[in-house]
């Protein structure tokens, strides 16, 4: 059978930086070369980053990138690259569309360019396009309507993208069709919870659908509130997993394979879906025989929990490093949720370069205050102390407010302290909230909403506290100092606006309102679905209420890096003005 060396590349592109993601591809191209790669892949739209969502309306970009991709083949033959094949994804737009009513004007596509001699030898679209989620691609894209193939060392090799293998239909059967050997589908698969798990299922069933190897190469690193968890996977026709990369870091996954040989005559005419085959020779013969030696390796899981902070590491990381921030600003309370973003900014960006400011005022407690500094004494963050009393009385003085509106004022003389010291200095400010607290609208608007980025915002309380633990743990399992202060994991969240108070005052247990807000929020279910479900009628619809009530401030606060199904931003829409209730008032 004839023989490939497959170099599978999970990068991290940045969105719109044409010049530096091309300089990535060369480097690992080269890299991939030099370990005697007879194939090489990059993820979904590698050249221009992804989403590139307006961006594809806008003409200026698209020609950019078909330039980009062009002057990208000539490159890499210069540099002594052009026998390889390299597969790179880009934006480009279809030469033959018509405009017409509902399409995106110019017709842009969600494309890859297979490079070969210093031209572009193929290009194709993405055929499926995803209407759900983050992803609007049929307000951005037209679809493919080929079935790309390639010949490469007397092998098929059949060329996919991304949700054309999350949808039935199609190249993957199409790929069986054409009598490939070798489907091989480029992705920037956004990272959710348990996605692994059904992202290896779908390849494994794929495979065995296209009756083919099947390899899957996916992006990695972050863009805006998106994190890509690498991941790429290679599954043999029968659906056994051959090789596995490591989640949540760039590299080259490098393997041997053994494949079958191209048929005699070229595929040609339509196939599944009335997909055009598109074939190509790019060389004819089988390489001569050698000793396979890349087995392409198989990385071990992640836990779960790890699994989410490592994503959430890498969302902050991501956001700094690409807006061109180098630190960051976090008021520290001495409470559970900012203790944990401290934790993520140290590991995200050095301790270094996390600036963390306690604020207490007349309400905070002593253990508060002890607690903030302790966390910055164990994780070596920078750390001062800004009382807020007197700004409090004075505007006390003025305004003598009361009730809500006096608690409230603390948190805004918070967030104006932040951002002060965030204009002054230079670093951002990091908003503590957590997916809970956004849900029923426990956020203070110019308050402890301030912020550019948020790195909980999408985590449920359970999981602050879960996370917590589990760094703290991992730290003792290496020797080094937990982060967390034990009292910021065991006290009564609060935050002790008033003598006394406790969050449990106005809601209930977080673990019972974090399984109703998953069934409301997640899953999208109703009030008597939820009821149905186990939970207090009276408690359901008043959480349901509160959630409605709340979608103004959601949709004020910071992006945040999205590790769940839905979270609140692109993946839930709703108006804010709605009358629209899951029970009467």
């Amino acid at each position: 059978m004839p023989q490939l060396r497959l170099a599978l590349n999970q990068i991290d592109s940045t969105v719109g930086d044409l010049a530096g993601n091309a300089e990535a591809i060369v480097r690992w191209t080269r890299h991939a070369a030099e370990q005697g790669a007879h194939l090489v892949a990059f993820p979904e739209m590698a050249l221009t980053g992804y989403p590139v969502e307006d961006l594809a309306l806008r003409s200026s970009f698209v020609e950019a990138s078909r330039d980009a991709v062009r002057a990208l083949a000539v490159r890499l033959a210069d540099e002594g690259f052009g026998e390889v094949p390299v597969i790179v994804g880009y934006l480009d737009r279809c030469e033959k569309a018509q405009p017409r009513y509902g399409q995106p004007a110019g017709s842009p596509q969600d494309a890859a360019a297979v490079l070969h001699r210093g031209r572009v030898a193929l290009s194709f679209a993405k055929h499926h396009l995803p209407n759900y989620g983050v992803f609007d691609e049929f307000r951005y894209f037209v679809p493919g309507d080929s079935m790309p193939v390639v010949r490469v060392h007397g092998v098929d090799v059949a060329l996919a993208i991304c949700e054309d293998l999350w949808q039935d239909g199609g190249r993957v059967p199409a790929a069986r069709s054409a009598g490939a050997g070798l489907l091989l589908s480029l992705n920037a698969s956004p990272y959710e919870v348990h996605k692994d798990d059904s992202r290896l299922e779908l390849v494994r069933r794929r495979a065995r659908e296209a009756g083919c190897t099947t390899a899957y190469v996916a992006m990695t690193g972050g863009q805006d509130e998106l994190v890509y968890d690498g991941d790429s996977i290679v599954c043999d026709k029968d659906g056994e997993v051959v090789a596995r990369a490591p989640q949540f870091s760039e590299g080259s996954m490098l393997l041997d394979l053994e494949l079958p040989a191209a048929r005699p005559a070229p595929p040609s005419g339509t196939v599944d879906d009335g997909l055009r085959i598109d074939h190509v020779v790019l060389s004819e013969e089988p390489l001569p025989a050698y000793e396979p030696e890349l087995t392409g390796g198989y990385a071990e899981r992640l836990e779960d929990t790890e699994e989410v902070y490592s994503a959430l590491v890498v969302g902050l990381r991501a956001y700094a490093a690409k807006n061109g921030f180098g630190s960051v600003l976090v008021g520290l309370s001495g409470g559970i949720d900012s203790a944990l973003v401290a934790a993520i900014a140290c590991d995200a960006l050095g301790a270094q370069n996390v600036y963390g400011v306690s604020m207490p005022s007349k309400y905070s407690s002593e253990h508060s205050k002890r607690d903030a500094a302790e966390l910055a004494r164990r994780t070596g963050l920078n750390f001062r102390t800004v009382p807020i009393e007197p700004m409090f009385d004075a505007y006390m003085g003025s305004l003598a407010l009361t009730g809500l509106a006096e608690e409230n004022l603390q948190s805004r003389l918070r967030g104006t302290t932040l951002m002060a010291i965030s204009n002054q200095e230079g670093q951002i400010v990091l908003a503590p909230g957590n997916k809970s607290e956004l849900a029923v609208g426990y956020s203070t608007l110019y308050g402890d909403s301030v912020g550019a980025y948020g790195p909980v915002k999408d985590v449920y309380k359970t999981w602050i506290f879960a996370l917590a633990r589990w760094r703290n743990k991992a730290a003792e399992e290496r020797g080094q100092t937990p982060p967390i202060p034990e009292n910021s994991l065991s006290k009564p969240p609060s935050a002790e606006l008033r003598p006394g108070q406790v969050d449990t005052d106005s809601l209930p247990d977080y673990d019972v309102l974090d399984r109703i807000l998953e069934m409301y929020v997640d899953e999208d279910r109703g009030l008597e679905s939820i009821v149905a479900a186990g939970f207090d009628r009276a408690l359901v619809a008043k959480t349901l209420r509160m959630v409605d009530a709340a979608e103004y401030k959601r949709r004020q606060y910071p992006p945040g890096t999205k590790i769940s199904p839905k979270g609140f931003g692109k993946d839930r829409r709703l108006p804010i003005t709605n009358r629209w209730r899951e029970s009467p008032v």
